[in-house]
């Protein structure tokens, strides 16, 4: 089995995903995996409630693996903010993120991952939907324009890494951190073990 840095020939876990954070993460664990992109369709659908979207997101990523390799678990997951049930991604330049920051400035979001576990030979999947509480100090404009000159808002939804330079911003947190940092670890664990992953090939 190859380490979470390479390429097993036949991999037990694979995490379908490009995210850093999501694979330091999964590495906490301490479960031997491999790291294998998916490439989907992540627009979001007119009228589609920020749950959906979210599971929809990990389903999909974690089916297109489980297809091509079907001996093996694979884990997938997408994470948005939400603020009054509008759905902020990564901004696509420092306009937007400083749009999201202004939103956010002093108020209350929802941090929603989407996570997903699919067995391809074994017909299991197994999919849930973490949310945690996150509130914003009140925010200076000289703060956002700082923290945009960094360059850390724009592969992050909702335009901050809680784990990063961002956390300055946080004045308070209700529920799993490491769920706004990308992946909940104690409930993708459970998937995982729901879906008989550690309980034998």
């Amino acid at each position: 089995m190859a380490s979470n840095t390479g390429v097993s020939p036949c991999p037990t876990l694979i995490l379908a995903s490009a995210s850093p954070r999501r694979r330091e993460l999964l590495t906490t664990l301490e479960l031997p995996f491999s790291v294998m992109p998916a490439h989907i369709d992540e627009r979001h659908h007119a009228g589609e409630p920020p749950e959906a979207y979210v599971v929809r997101l990990a389903r999909t990523k974690a089916e297109q693996l489980a297809e091509q390799f079907p001996s093996a678990w694979v884990l997938g997951a997408d994470t948005v903010v939400v603020l009054d049930q509008h759905i902020l991604g990564k901004p696509a330049d420092a306009a937007a993120a400083r749009d999201m920051l202004s939103r956010l400035s002093g108020r209350e979001h929802t941090v929603m991952t989407g996570i997903a576990v699919v067995h391809h030979n074994r017909g299991m999947t197994q999919y849930d939907v973490v949310s945690t509480r996150v509130r914003f100090h009140t925010l200076q404009a000289a703060d956002i324009e700082a923290y945009i000159a960094t360059g850390e808002p724009f592969d992050k939804a909702g335009a901050y890494a809680v784990q990063g330079i961002g956390g300055q911003f946080v004045a308070a947190l209700e529920g799993c951190y490491n769920n706004v940092v990308g992946l909940p670890l104690e409930r993708t664990m459970a998937l995982l073990r729901s879906a008989g992953y550690g309980a034998g090939a």
